[in-house]
């Protein structure tokens, strides 16, 4: 097969659009039996796999780029060839030691995720509907190539770039690409009248009517393409070449890189202070540098991306066991933020086991004929199949059954679409052509003229219709949706113009009822999602009277609801106010409930939990979208998080896991906020009054990363009960105040500490400074390795909030470390020395007078100050 020209993605799309059938099945060289499996495997070689950019795992080499490429490690990288080149050839080997280290861990982490979302996105493979050898059948989507043929229906993502080669009412979402959100129709180029033919010099292959395009979704109808453009070479592809790889900041991203940038703040502050300070006091400027160097690495949180990489990388490993995938990993922290949750009906609060229950006439009695007609109506539709069409089916064939004719033949029909909320099959049966309509109450009481009573097609009055009116809220009382049936007999003149306006002067023939019972676990679920601070709000297309019911048959409160046609006349700022009131909003179209969550999410953090086709607006509006598994294509590739088991208890997990994840990123966070804050008001003092250097460079190094290094065991951390009651809020207001107040805390025992070296065991001389700095070493590593302790919970630790077995684990080896470096010659390495054995009388009554101040002002701090 010869390739495609190398010209624009848009010149050759309108090309290829200009050709007819033949013409097109010669350029791809296929037929209309599609490709054979041997076709198919050369095209897949030469082509690859049907993937864009952004499908493909970032390579190993990418990842470490990214590992090192964060200024933390380049100040490391630089303070370790400056020591290269003063001499300092254990100081440079020891720094790129630590950088080494951070790096290794970032990238493994990385690593490891990415290798982990690979493994959860292949359990949730998209499949389309291909043609090869005459024959359809199921394969993955990337391993579409240029030539297969492809069989759409309602709910089928457009798999690759495509020229349409037949259809039936096919309406297309281009949202993705256009961002016109009005479905767009797909016709052929032939199928348009003389006064309507085409101006290709004028019209773009977005605007050709017979083009479909990679990402985009089937809304209504069917039809048959041929690809002819996959992986990099569809217009998705094209764009995704020239976007760039940064995607959109959420509200998360946004808190970390204000926390990242006030760090990074007090270090461009600090580093001037420090080394003017030292200078002028010291004389000496290449100390002075080194030092404040070093106090800038030590207040810098180099472990940051990596304390929050490890978190999240966790709660997705821990999701995934309880059946959650987690897309997105930011995805999580949504989860935990989510204080509203809007959901449709069927599915999450029902069995989603929908079951036909009954089928009367007009007059609410039992009557074989409407079954025969929803049957027929439900058999022989060719699109979406919807839980009711199988219950109908299922209910039949069980009852046993038989439809009066063996003979019926389809001929048309029209399939259902979300505007219209009708779906029309005509059958040719007793030597007539019978259209047979089922759909929505509202929506066929607007086509129904007459109704059949003693098989007499009767004129419908408004008696008559309070009365079926009647029929059907008794229906709905019970729990039932309601869809009406309806017949029309359509000549075989009018067959050759049979479109939607057929669907009037109808002859409503009964009412067939279905019930989706309310889960039992969904009633405990919500009560539960209630008591964690997420109020449920349920989003339905469906008849209000049947919602009503269920909502409050599971505890939501629904005793005031909205209809779409009243949400149509409200301005924004009205429909926010009942939007922040209401809980159940029933007959929605999907830009209402999208619409309605783009609102609520103006002063909320909203999730969305469907799985429907018309779901898929209002998922991508969501703060997070969910879905499960089983859901339509285009709904899971609209979704953050998928659940593998529909089920509300099954998310509650999720959101609790969600929060449990923040706040142990915000422990580090908080603790390393303060712990620097502190440093900040020690280091200034020590270099305005001592005639030496408080700390060596190394040994500030050295002291940042052994903490640093604990700290990676934050993410298996228990939470306390009362963090995870409450949605968590990204804000970084309450962290200047707490490491204002927490920060110079510690600086009062770390100068302390200062006087009793100085005063105490006189190291007060350049000849004593080895043992000054050795003395802070040692009181720096107990106070930040304890302090953490006390700050990780608002409770009494260990009596009232037990650190994970992780934690204190971690704990003793920083201890352990310390002390190996204290105690033995491998500290001369980093220039510590010995200390004399009652200086640690002194260290033990300075550690345990300052973790009793620092319980007090965290009690007086919590009664005073609402943390986040």
């Amino acid at each position: 097969m010869q390739k495609m020209k190398n010209v624009s993605k848009n010149d050759d799309l309108k090309e290829l659009a200009q050709l007819n059938r033949d013409e097109l099945f010669e350029r791809l060289n296929t037929t209309f039996t599609g490709l054979n499996a041997e076709q198919a495997e050369e095209r897949l070689d030469e082509y690859g796999l049907n993937i864009v950019a952004s499908q493909k795992p970032t390579p190993w080499y990418v990842i470490l780029f990214h590992a090192v490429r964060n200024p933390f490690v380049f100040v490391l990288v630089f303070l370790a060839i400056v020591s290269e080149l003063t001499g300092d050839i254990e100081g440079a080997l020891y720094m790129m030691l630590m950088v080494s280290v951070s790096a290794i861990v970032s990238f493994v982490q990385e690593y490891k995720s990415q290798k982990a979302s690979i493994a959860l996105h292949e359990m949730i493979e998209n499949t389309t509907n291909v043609k090869r050898d005459g024959e359809n059948f199921e394969i993955p989507m990337d391993e579409v190539v240029p030539g297969d043929i492809i069989q759409l229906q309602t709910g089928d993502m457009i798999p690759a770039d495509a020229i349409l080669l037949s259809h039936r009412d096919l309406f297309i979402n281009q949202a993705s690409l256009t961002g016109e959100s009005f479905p767009v129709e797909k016709r052929l180029a032939e199928d348009f009248d003389e006064d309507e033919r085409i101006d290709w010099g004028k019209t773009t292959a977005l605007d050709a009517p017979n083009v479909l395009f990679m990402g985009t979704d089937v809304l209504s109808g069917n039809g048959e393409i041929l690809i002819v453009k996959t992986g990099m070479n569809t217009m998705f592809g094209n764009i995704a070449s020239k976007a760039t790889e940064t995607r959109v900041e959420s509200a998360f991203d946004k808190g970390l890189s204000r926390v990242s940038r006030l760090l990074l703040t007090m270090v461009a502050i600090m580093f001037p202070i420090v080394l003017v300070i030292n200078w002028i006091t010291k004389g000496n400027f290449e100390t002075s540098f080194f030092f404040a160097i070093a106090v800038a690495v030590g207040l810098t949180p180099e472990m940051l991306p990596m304390i929050v990489n490890a978190n999240l990388a966790k709660g997705a490993t821990v999701l995934s066991k309880e059946k959650v995938i987690v897309k997105n990993l930011s995805a999580i922290q949504n989860l935990g933020s989510m204080d509203i949750l809007c959901t449709d009906k069927t599915g999450t609060i029902t069995e989603d086991r929908v079951v036909m229950v009954d089928y009367v006439n007009s007059y609410g009695n039992k009557d074989n004929a409407v079954l025969n007609s929803a049957f027929i109506n439900s058999n022989f539709q060719t699109g979406w199949k919807n839980l009711m069409d199988v219950a109908v089916i299922d209910f039949f064939k069980k009852q046993k059954f038989e439809l009066p004719n063996d003979d019926i033949v389809k001929v048309d029909e029209i399939p259902f679409d979300f505007s219209r909320r009708l779906l029309s099959v005509v059958v040719q049966m007793d030597n007539q052509n019978l259209m047979v309509t089922k759909g929505a109450v509202e929506e066929m009481q607007a086509i129904c003229t007459h109704v059949m009573e003693n098989g007499q097609r009767v004129e419908i009055t408004d008696e008559r219709l309070a009365e079926m009116k009647k029929v059907n809220r008794e229906m709905n009382l019970q729990g039932m949706r309601v869809l009406t049936i309806a017949e029309r007999v359509i000549s075989d003149a009018d067959l050759e113009d049979f479109d939607t306006s057929f669907e009037s002067d109808m002859t409503l023939i009964g009412f067939i009822g279905f019930l989706d019972p309310a889960k039992e676990s969904a009633e405990v679920a919500i009560k539960s999602l209630q008591a964690h601070g997420v109020t449920v709000k349920v989003l339905t297309g469906d008849n209000a009277i049947v919602a009503q019911k269920v909502c409050e048959d599971v505890g939501i409160p629904a005793a005031r609801y909205v209809i779409g046609s009243e949400i149509d006349e409200m301005n924004d700022e009205e429909l926010f106010n009942v939007a922040m009131e209401v809980h159940l909003f029933a007959k929605l179209n999907p830009m209402q409930k999208a619409r309605i969550i783009e609102l609520l999410r103006k002063v909320h953090t909203v999730g969305f939990m469907g799985d429907g086709i018309n779901d898929a607006p209002s998922l991508r509006a969501a703060d997070v979208g969910i879905s499960v598994d089983t859901a339509a294509d285009i709904t899971k590739d609209a979704s953050n998080i998928i659940l593998l088991e529909k089920s509300l208890q099954v998310l509650e997990t999720g959101v609790i896991e969600g929060r449990k994840v923040f706040n142990n990123m915000m422990k580090y966070i908080r603790i390393t906020l303060s712990s620097n804050f502190g440093n900040v008001f020690s280091v200034l003092i020590a270099s305005a009054f001592l005639p030496f250097l408080p700390m060596l460079s190394l040994q500030i190094l050295t002291l940042n990363l052994i903490y640093d290094m604990s700290q990676l065991a934050i993410p298996w951390d228990n939470v306390d009960e009362e963090e995870i009651n409450r949605p968590v809020k990204w804000e970084t207001k309450g962290l200047a105040k707490f490491a204002a107040i927490f920060g110079p805390t510690s600086s009062i025992f770390d100068i302390t500490t200062f006087l009793v070296l100085w005063y105490v065991f006189k190291f007060n001389t350049l000849e004593h400074q080895a043992l000054f700095q050795a003395g802070w070493f040692a009181e720096s590593l107990g106070t930040q390795a304890l302090a953490f302790h006390i700050l990780r919970t608002k409770k009494i630790p260990f009596f009232q909030s037990i650190p994970s077995v992780a934690i204190i684990i971690s704990t003793i080896c920083a201890f352990l470390v310390g002390g190996i470096l204290l105690f033995t010659q491998i500290g001369a390495i980093i220039s510590l020395t010995h200390l004399p054995v009652n200086f640690y009388f002194y260290w033990l009554l300075i550690i345990s007078a300052y973790l009793l101040l620092l319980q007090f002002v965290k009690s007086i701090y919590y009664k005073n100050h609402q943390l986040m």
